[in-house]
C-alpha cells in the first residue's frame, strides 16, 4: 500500500512490525509542524512541549534554517573531510565565534560527540598531563545522561540503559552529582577530565547546588584536569543562555552540542573549546564521513545566525520565568527545577505518574515527555505567553 494512503493505525502497525522496539511512543502519529505546533495524520494539532529533547529550540520548520537547507541541497551535500568544502571553515569560525571558544570539531549525534570528547580527553592526558598509557580516568556523575554507545552506557547509573549490553569500558569513576566532596576525593594523578552535564536533562531536569560547577572548575584548574561540559541538551539558549555553565560564569576545557545545532533538521553535533586541546587530534586519528558536511554546516551556520541576536536567549529567560511561575502554582504538584524554558515537574504521586499523566495530556493535545517518573517540558523557543498558558492549564487540568 502506498504510503500516502496509509491510517495512523497502519503506521503504528508498521513500526510495531519492521521496527526495532527502542522506544515506546505515544499512539500519534506525526506528520506536519509549524512553530510550537505538530499535527498528526488526521489532522489533529498538538501543542508540543517536548521540543524534540531540545532539538527543536527554534520551532518546526522554522523559515531560516529551511531555507538554508534548501539552498544548499541544490549546490552540495557531502565532501567528506578528504576535501574541502565552502561552509565547514566559516562554520567552525563562526561557531567558535557564539560560543568565544577556539577550535571546532563537528561531528553528527550528540552521542558521537560525547565519544570524540572522551578520546581527545584521553588524548590530551597522555600527550600533556603524563598520565602513563591506558591508565587515564574520567569521572563522572551519577545519574547522567550523555547517551546510548557502548562507552557511554559503561559510565551510566540506569539499569535498563546497561542491562545485557557489557563487557563494559574501563576507565571511568562515578560520584554523585551536586557533591564537591565526593569529586575532590575522586581525582588522582591519573584523572584526565571531569564530564558533567551543568543542568541534568534525564535525571529531571536537576540543576546543581549553587557555586558546585565553578568549586568543580576550581578543582580542575588545582589539579591540571580538563573540564568537559555536555550541552547537547541544555546548550544553545535552551537554559536562557547561549551556555548553560554561562549562568555560573564558569568556562569548560571542552564542550559538546547537538540536537539543536541544527534546530531539529538533521543530525549535527560538535566538540569545541581550547585549540590546545582539540589540537591532540592529528590526521588518522579520528574522523567522520558526515561530520562537517556542507549540508549540516550550512543549516548549523543558520542557527548560529539565529543566536547570534541574542533573541532565543532572551525568550528562553523571559519566558521560562513565566513558564516555571505558572507550573508552580499547580495542584498536585511538589517542586519545579531547571532553568529557562526547561522544567522538571516533580508530581506529588508514585514514580509512574509521568507517564500517565503525558499518555492524558496528548489525547487533550499537549505533547510532553517523562522523565524520572515526572514531567519534562521543554517548549521550542518560539513558544509565546498564550501559548505556555495554554498548555500550563492543560497541564492543570490533568492533575486535578
Amino acid at each position: 500500500m502506498h504510503a500516502d494512503v496509509l491510517t495512523s493505525q497502519d503506521h503504528m502497525a508498521l513500526a510495531e512490525r519492521w521496527g526495532a522496539h527502542d522506544s515506546v511512543p505515544f499512539p500519534v502519529v506525526l506528520s506536519h509542524g509549524e512553530g510550537a505546533w505538530v499535527s498528526d495524520l488526521e489532522g489533529r494539532r498538538y501543542l508540543d512541549f517536548h521540543g524534540g529533547y531540545s532539538a527543536v529550540n527554534f520551532g518546526h520548520q522554522h523559515p531560516d534554517l529551511i531555507a538554508a537547507a534548501k539552498a544548499q541541497l541544490d549546490r552540495l551535500t557531502l565532501s567528506t573531510r578528504a576535501f574541502h568544502n565552502d561552509q565547514y571553515g566559516p562554520f567552525c569560525r563562526e561557531l567558535a565565534e557564539l560560543t568565544g571558544t577556539e577550535m571546532v570539531l563537528p561531528s553528527n549525534s550528540g552521542g558521537e560527540a560525547i565519544d570524540t570528547a572522551v578520546k581527545i580527553a584521553r588524548k590530551w592526558a597522555y600527550q600533556v598531563k603524563g598520565v602513563p598509557d591506558g591508565a587515564a580516568e574520567i569521572i563522572v556523575a551519577g545519574a547522567n545522561f550523555h547517551g546510548r554507545t557502548t562507552t557511554i552506557v559503561s559510565f551510566s547509573t540506569h539499569p535498563n540503559h546497561r542491562a545485557g549490553f557489557g563487557p563494559f569500558t574501563p576507565g571511568f569513576r562515578v560520584v554523585p552529582f551536586g557533591d564537591i566532596d565526593a569529586m575532590r576525593s575522586a581525582v588522582t594523578a591519573n584523572t584526565a577530565a571531569i564530564l558533567l552535564e551543568p543542568i541534568q536533562g534525564e535525571a529531571g531536569i536537576v540543576v546543581p547546588p549553587k557555586g558546585y560547577l565553578a568549586e568543580v572548575r576550581d578543582l580542575c584548574n588545582e589539579t591540571d584536569t580538563l573540564l568537559v561540559a555536555d550541552e547537547v541538551q541544555c546548550g544553545l539558549a535552551r537554559a536562557g543562555t547561549t551556555l548553560a555553565l554561562d549562568h555560573e560564569g564558569v568556562r569548560a576545557d571542552l564542550y559538546t552540542l547537538g540536537k539543536s545545532l541544527s534546530g531539529g533538521l538533521m543530525p549535527v553535533s560538535a566538540v569545541i573549546g581550547r585549540a590546545d586541546v582539540l589540537g591532540v587530534i592529528t590526521p588518522g586519528g579520528h574522523g567522520s564521513t558526515f561530520g562537517g558536511n556542507p549540508l549540516a554546516c550550512a543549516v548549523g551556520r543558520a542557527v548560529v545566525r539565529l543566536l547570534a541576536t541574542g533573541e532565543f536567549q532572551a525568550r528562553s529567560r523571559e519566558l521560562g520565568a513565566h513558564l516555571h511561575a505558572r507550573l508552580n502554582e499547580l495542584d498536585g504538584v511538589t517542586e519545579v527545577r531547571g532553568r529557562g524554558l526547561w522544567a522538571g515537574v516533580q508530581i506529588a504521586e508514585e514514580q509512574v505518574a509521568g507517564r500517565r499523566v503525558t499518555e492524558r495530556l496528548a489525547e487533550r493535545g499537549l505533547l510532553c515527555k517523562e522523565a524520572k517518573g515526572h514531567l519534562r517540558v521543554a517548549p521550542p523557543l518560539v513558544v509565546t505567553r498564550e501559548e505556555i498558558d495554554l498548555g500550563v492549564n492543560m497541564i492543570a487540568d490533568v492533575l486535578a
